[in-house]
């Protein structure tokens, strides 16, 4: 068994300065990784390395493998397991980090700050009956679409490098054991702040709230009422951010509020996928019964979670108990309203309408009804119509859709620009290339069944630049071949 040791080679390039370590230990425990047996390096993100301020030349080979497991810690590193709460499916929980490990925060050479995190690091105070441990399916999944969605100018976590352990998980089945690292802006979760209000301490929410506002939200400090300023801001990231997601056709699947994160960010890949054919109750996720993270109701989540966080803040925003209730549903009440003006400017953007009318929703409600009761691929529909052209499909050969899209052109030629301006953005806002469900399954079934991981890397390529069109690309933007079983994800705990 490998042992830890406390530094590896100086040339790796960590500059930690670990903010949340100094904040009362109520929020964290302190602990190192559980060592591994053998870790080998199998996905390693050097664009991401050099981002950061590492060396990717230094954390190649053994010397990566030794860091990423979490077997070597490096110099300025003060490992730490987080605490949080968290309503999973609605209900009500005390959580925490079991099985994941904050190394530090690493400074970029741009002074920006990042998280550093193991997930699947072995067992902490808050992993209740779990081991602690991950499968190295759901971890290249994690790596996969996170990677994805960050090409596509979504913001998320991302994924730095993927280990294989040496060991074997017990889940169904044994599975190869892998641990994965990610980077975050920060791992502060409306489950953090749920934490803290269940614990009872008024100062711990207010020491926390002014730690989120200093690391995130440093315009909001000089407000007149800065926690009214933080859930306002923190209100807006989350509309943009769901906003995004529908845009794309993103269900994360498990939107519980300790996967929430408060800077903004998409943050945990469990049973997340992309829609092929438009249809709102799309629901991949096998634990999802009832539709709860459904690809339509995510923006009425994320306003449920953001009543969660508000709750939170009550005792900050106002000594008033009522005035406090009164002041923050105002301010959860605007959310669909900035949800819907965040989504439309990006609907404009897919069909190239580059200035605004009043039907401008209405044109896209009806692109969709009609989308939904044709079973179109959401990807294809919006990246054919930048053809300009009706497209050979035989969805659009339907006389409702045709109706639309002679309405859509009558719409475009009102507006100052020319056509190949719209086309353009269009292009610019509509993928051509999205992780496909058939396509990410076939990349993990190589790495996890045959240790071929070259057609992950083949599709990693493709996704880096969604908006790109090449030839090469032929077949990698086909949904799936017709099956009579549904697409199942599952949240690989």
């Amino acid at each position: 068994m490998t042992t830890h040791s406390m530094q590896e080679s100086p040339d790796a390039g960590w500059q930690f300065d670990n903010s949340y370590a100094r904040l009362p230990e109520a929020f964290y425990v302190r602990l190192n990784p559980v060592p591994v047996r053998t870790p080998q390096l199998v996905v390693f993100n050097e664009a991401l390395a050099g981002f950061l301020g590492l060396n990717p030349d230094a954390l190649k080979g053994e010397e990566g493998a030794a860091v990423f497991a979490g077997n070597r810690i490096p110099e300025g590193a003060e490992p730490l397991a987080q605490a949080y709460a968290g309503h999973q499916f609605g209900f009500f929980t005390m959580l925490g980090d079991g099985r994941a490990i904050v190394l530090g925060e690493q400074i970029t050479p741009q002074g920006e700050r990042f998280d550093i995190q193991y997930k699947g690091s072995g067992k902490t105070p808050f992993s209740r009956n779990g081991d602690g441990r991950a499968a190295l399916g759901p971890m290249l999944r994690e790596y996969i679409i996170s990677e994805a969605l960050h090409a596509l100018g979504i913001p998320t976590t991302r994924s730095l490098a993927v280990v294989t352990t040496g060991e074997q998980v017990l889940r169904e089945t044994a599975l190869e054991g892998a641990i994965l690292t990610r980077t975050a802006a920060s791992h502060i979760r409306v489950g953090t702040f749920e934490y803290a209000a269940a614990r009872g301490n008024p100062d711990d929410i207010r020491t926390l709230a002014d730690y989120t506002i200093r690391r995130h939200f440093p315009d909001q400090a000089a407000a007149g009422n800065p926690y009214l300023a933080l859930l306002g801001a923190v209100m807006a990231r989350q509309a943009s951010l769901v906003a995004r997601w529908l845009l794309v056709g993103f269900i994360h699947g498990v939107m519980n509020t300790d996967n929430m994160s408060l800077c903004g960010e998409t943050i945990d890949y469990g049973p997340c996928a992309f829609m092929d054919a438009y249809d709102p109750d799309t629901v991949f996720s096998s634990i999802d019964h009832h539709g709860r993270y459904a690809y339509g109701r995510q923006p009425q989540i994320a306003q449920w979670n953001l009543a969660r966080f508000a709750e939170t803040l009550l005792p900050l925003i106002d000594e008033d108990p009522q005035e406090a209730v009164s002041m923050a549903t105002e301010a959860i009440s605007g959310f669909t309203d900035t949800f819907r003006r965040y989504w439309l400017a990006g609907m404009r953007a897919k069909l190239g309408l580059l200035n605004q009318e009043a039907d401008d929703g209405a044109l896209v409600e009806e692109l969709l009804d009609c989308m939904h009761r044709h079973g179109a691929d959401f990807t294809n529909t919006f990246r054919a119509l930048a053809s300009g052209f009706l497209p050979e499909a035989s969805v659009f050969r339907a006389p409702d859709f045709k109706q639309w899209f002679e309405r859509w052109q009558a719409r475009l030629k009102r507006q100052p620009d020319a056509w190949e301006a719209s086309r353009r953005h269009m292009n610019a806002h509509n993928p051509a290339v999205i992780p496909r469900n058939h396509r990410v399954e076939a990349a993990l079934a190589a790495a996890v069944e045959r240790a071929d991981f070259t057609v992950m890397n083949k599709l990693l390529g493709f996704l880096s630049q969604p908006y790109q069109d090449p030839p090469e690309q032929d077949g990698y933007h086909l949904p799936a071949p017709p099956s009579a079983q549904p697409y199942r994800t599952f949240c690989g705990t």
